[in-house]
């Protein structure tokens, strides 16, 4: 059941998620979309011979584990140069992106969950919902060259 306010509708009684497309969001509006859970900021594995993609608990290093936010998100090109920066084209096409995620979610014509920031009101819900990665990873600069061993079957 959803804590807090549900976010300002502009004119139309509805949230800008549920009348515009991906691509017809501001950019203010499509950032505001990340519920700050994390997920996509793991390393992932792919296996070659299957396509599987599988999350680890190894975070980018740029992930503050805490908050679950990049540390340098402006400049995170410059330090990750594979960080993927997502655009409303690439969502159909990312089938590791989280089963939470709002990109997906708006992209699939499902509804917010209540825990999402928008509807909740609170940046916190993510976590107190148990979706976000808080304090369930590793800097990949810590991890070390098995990877494998990292493997977590957390639902993405």
């Amino acid at each position: 059941m959803p804590r807090g306010r549900t976010a300002p509708a502009s004119g139309t009684g509805e949230p800008f998620w549920r009348r515009k497309s991906l691509a017809e969001m501001s950019r203010q509006e499509w950032e505001s979309l990340c519920d700050g859970c994390g997920k996509c900021c793991l390393i992932k594995l792919e296996y070659e011979d299957t396509a599987e993609v599988y999350p680890t608990s190894i975070a980018c290093k740029l992930l503050d584990g805490e908050t679950c936010r990049c540390r340098d998100y402006p400049n995170r090109l410059k330090h990750v140069p594979d960080c993927i920066v997502l655009t409303p084209a690439m969502v159909d096409n990312l089938s590791w992106l989280p089963t939470t995620c709002a990109y997906r979610l708006i992209a699939e014509g499902e509804e917010l969950p209540w825990w999402h920031p928008l509807v909740s009101g609170d940046p916190e819900t993510v976590h107190e919902a148990g979706i976000s990665v808080r304090s369930r990873t590793i800097s990949e600069d810590e991890a070390g060259e098995d990877l494998e061993r990292y493997i977590v079957d957390w639902r993405l």
